[in-house]
Formats: structure tokens, C-alpha cells, sequence
């Protein structure tokens, strides 16, 4: 509301919105309904704006007319807005090493500041002070939520998040040769990271296993693929492949199911011994024969 002071020498008072005549004493000038008179009293000739909005923002005058001499007081009427995010990206699928920009406009007086960050598990780290951030090359790292805020001094922040999807081909990251006595259970596990989640697949050479033949289980979930054998045999030792496979490629790990006593490690250092000392085997003779 505008408030403006006068005395019992007034003869006339108006007020106007820049050169628009709102009031002329109790008559009503203006047709904006919002606009409404509050007091005209001896004292004081006072308005009311109702529902302020941006476009009301400016000078507002008080023209006064005492024995023939006019003055006017002029106020000025700032209008201030919460942030308010007006638009934002939508959640977003991608594969890795693609391009990504993420758009949040806000409006708001004053101006709102813009910014995005990653939450992510490593620290919440603010990564763009803009209304666009740009990630070029995106690694699975920086799959997540990204939150925008929009910030001036009026109101609370407004906050809206953006989900950012990074599909990237199977890595097998952990798939151990294991040791079974005969008779026993037996267990091969293959983990597999992939977005989207990777589909598994068992092979003992060429053949492919399936479910539930000949004493074996194969249980996929998530991550982790598993064959389990209830009862080993010795036609069960040897070497299996494990093969994780999404929409963007596939890759394989070979697992050996071995038997107690057997020279074993993970890089088959036995066998390559068994070749060193055969190749020495044939060296020597070679030289026995030259003499």
C-alpha cells in the first residue's frame, strides 16, 4: 500500500501510476480491480495494490494540490519474486563417451543464481555455476542425480533434480577358479558390472549349460551369476566360460572347476612350467647329439 501524508489546507489529491491517474480523490480511474483506496482522511490519502505481480513494479506519484500550489511525493515500488526453476531436462539415458548437456532456466527478482551439482557417493560437489551444465565424454562415474538450485534472497532455494543414465558394455569383475572334491557341492561364481544389468551365459567348451541338465543350477541376479554342480564328478572338472552380454557388447571369463591335490593357480603357472621344463628337455638333447 502507498501512503501519502497531507494536511487540512488540501483541496485536491490524486495518485498515478507513472502518468496513468489511479485515484482522483475517492473517484476510481483506473479499471485494474486490485487496485483499490484505503483512506482519505484529513491525514493521510493511501492505496492498496492487491496480488502484486512484476508489472506493477515503478513510480508511483501523490499529487497533492494546496492553495493552488501542487506538489507531488513519488515512491518507488520494487517488486521481489521467489526463485522459481520454469524449466528443467528431463531424466536422461545415455551411452558412455557421449555428450550430455543439462538444461534449468529459473525466474525470480532479484535474478536467481543457477547452479548444478553431482550427487554422487564421493561428496556432493558443486560441478556448474550456470544454467547449462556440459559434460562431454561421460564416464560411468558421473551416472546419477544431478540437483539444480536456484537461489536469490527473497525465499527458500528451489530445488529440482535430473537423473542422468550411463549404459557401458559388461566388465567381469570377479570370477575365481574353484576347487571340489568329488561328490561334493561346487560353486563357480562370475560377476559382471553393466548398465543395462548384463545377461549371463555358460559354456564347458563349445557346449552351452543349461538349467537344471545333468545335476548343474545356473542362478543369475543383478551382478552375480552362479553354477552350482550338487554333486561333482570327475567328467565336471575343467574349464568353463562365463559370458556377460547387454546391447552394447559382451565379454567372457574362463573358470576352472578343479580337483583336491590339483597344481593349480589362477594364471595356470603349472602347465606353463610343465612347457619351460620340456622345451629345456629338448635343448639339452640337441646339445647332447652335437658332441
Amino acid at each position: 500500500s502507498h501512503r501519502c501524508t497531507v494536511d487540512d489546507r488540501v483541496t485536491r489529491v490524486a495518485w498515478l501510476n507513472r502518468s496513468t491517474i489511479l485515484y482522483a480523490g475517492n473517484d476510481k480511474w483506473s479499471i485494474d480491480n486490485r487496485v483499490v483506496i484505503l483512506s482519505n482522511t484529513k491525514t493521510q490519502y493511501s492505496i492498496q495494490i492487491q496480488d502484486v505481480d512484476v508489472y506493477d513494479e515503478g513510480p508511483y506519484t501523490c499529487s497533492v494540490q494546496t492553495d493552488n500550489h501542487p506538489k507531488t511525493s513519488r515512491v518507488h515500488l520494487i517488486v521481489q519474486v521467489p526463485p522459481q526453476i520454469v524449466n528443467i531436462s528431463s531424466d536422461i539415458t545415455v551411452n558412455e563417451g557421449s555428450s550430455v548437456t543439462l538444461m534449468c532456466l529459473a525466474f525470480g527478482r532479484p535474478e536467481p543464481t543457477v547452479t548444478w551439482r553431482h550427487l554422487s557417493g564421493k561428496g556432493q560437489g558443486f560441478v556448474s555455476e550456470d544454467e547449462y551444465l556440459e559434460i562431454t565424454g561421460i564416464t560411468r562415474e558421473q551416472s546419477g542425480e544431478y540437483e539444480c538450485s536456484a537461489v536469490n534472497d527473497v525465499a527458500v532455494p528451489d530445488v529440482r533434480k535430473v537423473k542422468v543414465t550411463v549404459n557401458y558394455p559388461p566388465f567381469i569383475s570377479n570370477a575365481k577358479n574353484t576347487g571340489a572334491s568329488v561328490g561334493q557341492k561346487g560353486i563357480l561364481q562370475c560377476e559382471a558390472s553393466a548398465v543395462p544389468v548384463a545377461e549371463f551365459q555358460w559354456f564347458k567348451e563349445d557346449t552351452r549349460l543349461a538349467n537344471g541338465l545333468e545335476g548343474v543350477r545356473i542362478e543369475s541376479k543383478g551382478r552375480l551369476s552362479t553354477l552350482t554342480f550338487f554333486n561333482v564328478s570327475e567328467k565336471d572338472y575343467g574349464n568353463y566360460t562365463c559370458v556377460a552380454t547387454n546391447k552394447l557388447g559382451n565379454t567372457n571369463a574362463s573358470i576352472i572347476l578343479y580337483g583336491p591335490g590339483a597344481v593349480h593357480d589362477g594364471g595356470n603357472a603349472a602347465s606353463r612350467v610343465a612347457a619351460g621344463l620340456c622345451l629345456w628337455a629338448t635343448l639339452l638333447a640337441r646339445l647332447l647329439l652335437d658332441f
